[in-house]
C-alpha cells in the first residue's frame, strides 16, 4: 500500500483522495482525464459512490427486518471491501478484483437477509406464521 493512501471506508476520504490525485498528477478540475494512475483513483472513487446508495438501502432493511447484529457484522465486512477495493485499484486495475468480489457477496447476503426479513415479517402479519420465532424455539 502507497503512503499516499491508507485503508478509510468514508466516502468523503475517497473523494478527499481524488483531490490529493489531483494536485499529485495535475489534473484541474473539470477535468477527469489525464494520468493513468489518477484515472484509476478517479474510478474507485467514483465506483465507490455508485455503490454507497445500494449498500445503505440494503443494510438498513436488513438490520430494521432481519438481524441488527449480523446486518452490522456484514457491513463492517462491506466497508473493509470497499477499502480494498479502493487502494487496490489505486494501484491497479487488477488488484481492484478481491475487493470487488467481497463487497458483491457481502451486498447480496445483505439483499438475501432483506428478502428473508421482509418475507417473514409478511408471513407473521398475515398468516401469524413466524419462521424466525420458530427457529429460536428450536434452538433455544
Amino acid at each position: 500500500m502507497s503512503k499516499f493512501l491508507t485503508p478509510h471506508p468514508n466516502p468523503a476520504y475517497f473523494a478527499k483522495q481524488v483531490g490529493n490525485a489531483r494536485m499529485k498528477y495535475k489534473v484541474m478540475p473539470p477535468a477527469v482525464t489525464g494520468s493513468s494512475d489518477f484515472e484509476r483513483i478517479f474510478r474507485a472513487q467514483q465506483n465507490s459512490v455508485e455503490f454507497f446508495p445500494v449498500f445503505l438501502v440494503v443494510f438498513w432493511i436488513s438490520g430494521l427486518f432481519s438481524n441488527q447484529e449480523i446486518a452490522s457484522i456484514i457491513g463492517l465486512a462491506y466497508l473493509f471491501s470497499r477499502c480494498l477495493y479502493f487502494n487496490g485499484y489505486a494501484e491497479s486495475s487488477k488488484r481492484r478484483l478481491p475487493g470487488f468480489r467481497i463487497g458483491i457477496a457481502m451486498l447480496l447476503i445483505l439483499t438475501i437477509l432483506s428478502i428473508g426479513g421482509i418475507l417473514n415479517s409478511m408471513s407473521d402479519k398475515y398468516f401469524d406464521f413466524n419462521l424466525a420465532k420458530m427457529i429460536r424455539k428450536l434452538f433455544l
